[in-house]
């Protein structure tokens, strides 16, 4: 199936005689069906135009009317190009991986050749690729055109077209459990119809089922086909919200926000996020890693600093391919560590910081998926004003050192994950002694009085 909004879109570009159309997407198929189908409605119906599909290993083949095998002597970019230019007769051109050649001269001249032919005899050239960088001189003669990923029904028909397979080849019909079925449909988002059908036929074949043990396993590789290398990561949520002590106001408010992502309450606004300050080591990360937990949905913890490239405009690209990614990846929360550190700048930057800044806070006002973010920082006086405006996160925290009620609980939680049970009178003074300490002193002071205990209780050698 092929989404109207761009059918529409590439035929009324092939209509208009727009000399080169970029199609990015790693779904080749539907781009190049995409393709036809636009000429025969830019046509008004069969005929019109001939579309012809070019790759480096097959030449040149024709689509709209089958003449056999494909024109291999036609393989060569640039013998294929030339064939262009002097045929003379408008066409469309599907030309898949074209990018390599854009170093060459040769091949720019030819595709502008091509571009520049008077409209009532210009083909036009449809390059199709998961990523293509035009060279500045084929920029103003090209328009680009987003591949819409397959919608919440395609995907379903997809999956169910999947079981259906696996059980006519099989003989058996897989056990299907309709909530991990619908929760599979809805992480399968952002992928291509490829990625879609690989992805769930690997959640039948795994155990001839589909339940809730497979849909983990298809947020990882989901992450894996999306995710901008080094600067997004996966996180398993082991954290809890029974792990999280001394921050009931957080826990309860995250969780009033969980309908709006967990599907329960379309018609809710998608929450946005929440900025955590305060005083170090008394649990913001770890609040904003149970915040998954809590709201359902896969964690994605984003490296804001290690954005940062020596080139000028390429940390801004690496920052928009991540958050990209991550929009592709909703619902999902992402998690931003120490925000503060990422986001200052020095003179020595040659402004990078106050670009990648620019291009995060512009993200956060305007994106429309659902993405919560969860950022923590320690020091409220190093964050730009327009960072905390209310608009970019949906609510500030501040975390303070725990009270008495919370160190007693967190002694408790560290004391019995080690196998240790005190008693209230032993408790008592341990949470005298703790006060003005964070939640991670007072877990490195059980770790300590562990390793002082065992000391005692072995004799010297």
């Amino acid at each position: 199936m092929v989404p109207d909004g761009s059918r529409d879109d590439v035929a009324a570009l092939i209509a208009a005689r727009t000399p080169v159309v970029v199609l990015e997407t790693a779904d080749e198929d539907a781009a190049v069906t995409l393709v036809v189908r636009s000429q025969a409605r830019a046509a008004g119906g069969p005929g019109g135009r001939p579309v012809f599909r070019w790759s480096v290993t097959e030449g040149l083949r024709r689509l709209d009317v089958e003449l056999g095998s494909a024109q291999r002597h036609n393989a060569d970019a640039t013998t294929m190009l030339r064939g262009v230019v002097e045929s003379g007769a408008p066409a469309t051109y599907v030309l898949l991986d074209l990018h390599p050649w854009f170093d060459d001269p040769v091949v720019v001249r030819l595709l502008k050749d091509i571009a520049q032919v008077p409209a009532e005899r210009r083909s036009t050239i449809v390059l199709v690729s998961r990523t293509v960088d035009l060279p500045h001189e084929l920029e103003h003669l090209a328009v680009r055109v987003p591949v819409a990923f397959p919608s919440a029904a395609e995907r379903a028909a997809i999956v169910d077209e999947t079981v259906a397979g696996w059980s006519a080849a099989t003989g058996a019909f897989p056990h299907v459990d309709p909530h991990a079925r619908d929760l599979l449909v809805r992480r399968l988002a952002g992928l291509s119809r490829s990625d879609v059908a690989r992805l769930a036929r690997g959640a039948v074949v795994d155990d001839g089922a589909i339940t809730h043990r497979d849909v983990p396993v298809v947020e990882r590789a989901r992450f894996d086909a999306l995710a901008a290398d080094g600067v997004l990561s996966y996180e398993y949520a082991t954290v809890g919200p029974d792990d999280v002590v001394g921050l009931d106001r957080v826990l309860h408010w995250l969780t009033l926000r969980r309908p709006a992502l967990d599907g329960s309450a379309p018609h809710l606004d998608a929450p946005r996020g929440v900025l955590l300050l305060g005083v170090q080591g008394c649990g913001k990360s770890l609040a904003a890693r149970a915040a998954a937990s809590i709201l359902g949905v896969p964690l994605l913890r984003l490296d804001l600093a290690g954005v940062h490239d020596k080139y000028v405009g390429e940390s801004e690209r690496r920052l928009r391919d991540a958050l990209a990614a991550a929009d592709a990846l909703a619902p999902c929360v992402l998690w931003i560590d120490e925000i503060e550190k990422a986001v200052a700048s020095s003179d020595g930057d040659g402004g990078s910081a106050r670009r990648v800044l620019g291009t995060f806070l512009t993200w956060l006002a305007d994106r429309r998926s659902s993405v919560f973010v969860t950022a923590t920082a320690n020091d409220i006086s190093a964050l730009p004003p327009e960072l905390v405006r209310k608009g970019r996160f949906d609510e500030l925290f501040f975390v303070d050192l725990p009270d008495e009620p919370a160190r007693a609980a967190l002694v408790r939680l560290h004391a019995s994950r080690r196998g240790l049970t005190l008693r209230d009178e032993d408790l008592a003074p341990l949470v005298a002694a703790s006060a003005g300490f964070s939640g991670a002193e007072i877990e490195q002071g059980v770790v300590a009085a562990t390793y002082a205990a065992h000391a005692k209780a072995v004799p010297a050698r």
